[in-house]
């Protein structure tokens, strides 16, 4: 994901007029969190999942060096039941795999329609089962995909909302949340794991301003832009008191965002979380959000504190991701 921002936080004089920001998404990533966080050195690469997993870690990294903006969600606990066979539909690729759903392993299946791969050398793979993996050999390439791989490519009707514990960005020179570090998301993956799976969902914003002005040097730079949106979006997930955060921490973002705002002349801030062909993945929620696919509010401070208010999504059309 593009992103970079390599310069300082360089507050220019007041801006000459008013401005008002408008944030859509531009990409995202669901990393399963839960894979890469197992402290136990990199994957084999010379097995089929160890690839899917290496490729995973990669991209990860990829974005501490970036400044995005990322979600930590949990998911209802699901797993394939390996004590239970698939079976095939007659004459077609419907696959039906049987499924452990929740803490208390309800069985249940999901049935999906596979895709013959272009290099595939089999008309009809060969099936493997792990708890979290199903690999399709397809002769001459193996397809590893996680369990909730199929939830996200097919419909399996395994509804449930991402629930959104904590809001925070990617760039991080150490690359601590890349390599299973961050104190905070780690304490939370082991408050939830019980019950539910852990994902990162890294996003990407484009971030448009209108105003009257038209010095350059006026114009927020990426990092301002990406540090007043994660405030309005920890203010719309989390609540107007995160139980998560420090008072230190809380007292620093109202400094900041009080600065910020009255040197770019910040009226406002309206944040758009839907975008077309979304998955239920992004069917997000939280103790201060509703359930709900397309997330569109109106952001504005008042001495360095968020105030959000929803707003109607009628004749406001969905963006479309620049991937």
């Amino acid at each position: 994901m593009p992103g970079d921002d390599t310069t300082g936080q360089v507050l220019t004089p007041r801006s000459s007029a008013p401005q008002r920001w408008t944030a859509t998404v531009a990409e995202s990533k669901c990393y399963w969190y839960d894979l890469l966080a197992t402290g136990t050195g990199l994957p084999d690469f010379r097995d089929p999942v160890g690839r899917y997993l290496r490729r995973q870690q990669f991209a990860l990294d990829g974005t501490m060096e970036k400044r995005l903006l990322y979600f930590l969600v949990t998911r209802p606990r699901l797993r394939i039941d390996t004590q239970r066979a698939v079976s095939w539909g007659f004459f077609s690729l419907k696959l039906t795999v049987p499924v452990l759903i929740g803490a208390e392993e309800r069985k249940g299946t999901i049935t999906i329609d596979l895709d013959v791969p272009f290099d595939a050398t089999y008309k009809k793979p060969l099936v493997q089962l792990q708890d979290r993996f199903l690999i399709l050999n397809w002769g001459s390439m193996m397809e590893p995909l996680s369990i909730h791989d199929l939830v996200q490519r097919y419909d399996t009707g395994l509804d449930a909302p991402s629930t959104v514990r904590y809001v925070g960005q990617t760039r991080d020179a150490a690359g601590k949340l890349a390599k299973g570090e961050c104190t905070i998301v780690n304490r939370l993956r082991e408050a939830h794991r019980a019950d539910s799976d852990t994902f990162l969902m890294v996003q990407r914003f484009d971030i448009q301003v209108q105003t009257a002005a038209t010095d350059m040097a006026e114009e927020a730079s990426v990092r301002t832009r990406v540090d007043v949106l994660e405030n309005a979006l920890i203010r719309y997930f989390e609540g107007p008191a995160p139980r998560l955060r420090s008072e230190v921490e809380l007292g620093t973002r109202r400094e900041t965002m009080e600065e910020l705002v009255d040197t770019y002349y910040l009226d406002d801030l309206t944040v758009d979380l839907g975008f077309a062909g979304a998955d239920g993945f992004h069917d997000l929620a939280s103790e201060h959000a509703p359930a709900s696919r397309r997330h569109l509010f109106r952001c504005v401070f008042e001495e360095g504190r968020a105030r959000v208010e929803p707003i109607a999504a009628a004749g406001r059309p969905l963006s479309e991701l620049k991937e």
